[in-house]
């Protein structure tokens, strides 16, 4: 049987509760999380999709015909994602020049590194990457303000049906993928896994009030 999406998340579901829960996301539901923890978070997480826009642009250059519009789609929102942020960060006067964190730079190496990969590794890589924050936001259920906000903008049922055509256009692509391909993209999947999960605690713990 072809490898899928969903197969993936079977196949490793402690490592992908990992990536999809965290006292982070539980402390923006309890309404207890420190202002700087979020500050963080909102900045390096702006440096990220700075980082994840060139990703998507090289995963439209590696796609088949018939995968462009999705993906061209997801790179407008990526646009109006960026200047959201900025107009977030305004509001907390937060400096968005800041460098970017050790955790931060590592996912950012990872997405610059699957340009050499086959197509079927970054539409894996893509997938799982929107679809731990489709995740993440939704799984601790409804949060106050101001993170209801944020909770809505990855947790919505459109950017839920925009993962849904993500992993379809993944599957698609893996349907008649090498077992190596095969391979390599499972690798990918858990190493999204494993820097959604190392991303949270950054963010968590920068801000951590310590006795």
């Amino acid at each position: 049987m072809p490898l899928t999406c969903q197969t993936l998340v079977q196949t490793h579901p402690a490592v992908w509760e990992k990536a999809t829960t965290h006292p982070f996301l539980n402390g923006c539901r309890s309404g207890t999380l420190q202002p700087a923890q979020f500050n963080t978070w909102l900045v390096q997480d702006f440096l990220f999709v700075k980082a994840f826009t060139r990703m998507v642009g090289r995963v439209l250059a590696a796609a088949p015909d018939d995968h462009i519009d999705v993906l061209l789609a997801g790179l407008g929102a990526l646009k109006d994602e960026l200047l959201w942020f900025e107009a977030k960060a305004s509001e907390r006067s937060l400096n968005l020049s800041t460098p970017l964190q050790s955790t931060c730079q590592r996912y950012c190496e990872f997405m610059a590194s699957l340009a050499i990969a086959p197509y079927p590794v970054q539409a894996t890589a893509l997938w799982a990457i929107e679809y731990a924050y489709n995740q993440g936001w939704q799984r601790p259920g409804p949060m106050p303000a101001p993170y209801s906000e944020f909770a809505d903008r990855w947790g919505n049922p459109g950017f839920t049906d925009y993962v849904r055509l993500l992993a379809a256009q993944a599957d698609a692509a893996l349907a008649t993928a090498s077992p190596s391909v095969d391979a390599e993209a499972e690798a990918a999947f858990l190493r999204v896994a494993d820097l959604e999960a190392a991303f949270w605690q950054m963010a968590f713990a920068s801000g951590e009030v310590r006795g």
